[in-house]
């Protein structure tokens, strides 16, 4: 058995059923779908996706990202994306394994270990590919593989998951987690200016606040929050918007203008205009086309 199968083995056991699948291990999931899955807008925290079987696609803004068992993804930020499993079937499924990064063990890490002399240290993205290395699999194993010993989970765990975040931060494609274990990197700073805009997104959220937030200058702000989200801040908090309008529609059956008023949009037409154009239909339409489709367990996609 090799490395890879060993892995979908792992992972085929610990979640027998589709959906996210929580683990004694804190900031551990693994995940399983049977099928494809019909795209569906969640926030990526700062995460890795490292998957052992199957195809995902994730669409920021106007930017896909399509990963699979050679490629896994770094999301580096709070996000609003649309994910969806492209490659699946319910005799190879889609598994794959979701670690939190604990920014304050990332930045422990590049102090004890800093870039090499001459390394370049590239603009910061929100979501990265990057090549799943020999090292890297071998280590997911044997994080997965503690679920079979459960008495070593509070021995090892964490020095496990230490390893995966050393194997991110010395890897060939570090730049980016480099950025975040930098307190003061351009990264973190968006990172802050993210966190203030989903707290104030139904609102007017000005945007020169979330540039002061960031601490940086309305047009520095602009760039830097292009380069790291692929979208303006309007467009972010916009997005915003429409994930929870979609939620309140499809989870709490909330009708149209009550969503669109619940999210700050004191025009019905305008919010029917934003939300056709990001989910490509009218909302009473949409959230009537995919209520019931949805289950909790399939939040974690």
């Amino acid at each position: 058995m090799n490395r890879l199968d060993t892995l979908v083995d792992l992972i085929g056991r610990h979640a027998p059923a589709d959906g996210s699948h929580e683990t004694p291990m804190p900031g551990v999931k693994l995940l399983r779908a049977s099928s494809p899955t019909m795209p569906m807008p969640v926030i990526y925290a700062p995460t890795l996706c490292l998957i052992a079987q199957g195809t995902k696609q994730a669409a920021l803004g106007e930017t896909t990202y399509r990963y699979d068992p050679a490629h896994f993804l770094v999301a580096s930020v709070e996000l609003p994306v649309m994910g969806s499993v492209i490659e699946a079937s319910s005799s190879h499924p889609y598994l794959s394994l979701q670690l939190d990064l604990d920014s304050a063990e990332l930045s422990d890490l590049a102090i004890r270990y800093p870039a090499s002399a001459g390394e370049e240290v590239t603009s910061p993205a929100g979501l990265t590919l990057n090549r799943t290395t020999p090292a890297l699999l071998d280590a997911a194993i044997r994080l997965v593989g503690l679920l079979d010993a459960p008495h070593d989970i509070d021995a090892l765990a964490p020095l496990t998951i230490r390893e995966i975040l050393y194997r991110l931060l010395t890897g060939p494609d570090s730049s980016v987690v480099r950025h975040m274990a930098q307190a003061d990197s351009r990264l973190n700073q968006i990172a802050r200016a993210i966190v203030w805009i989903r707290a104030h997104f139904r609102g007017p959220c000005r945007i020169e606040h979330a540039a002061e937030v960031a601490g940086m200058s309305r047009s520095t702000f602009h760039l830097h929050f292009k380069a790291v989200t692929t979208m303006s801040p309007i467009e972010f908090r916009t997005q915003l918007r429409m994930q929870e309008a979609r939620r309140l529609m499809v989870s709490d059956a909330a009708d149209a203008a009550s969503a669109g008023f619940q999210v700050g949009y004191e025009s019905p037409s305008q919010f029917s205009r934003d939300y056709a154009r990001i989910f490509g239909m009218p909302p009473a339409r949409h959230a009537s086309q995919t209520r019931g489709q949805i289950t909790p367990r399939q939040a974690g996609y």
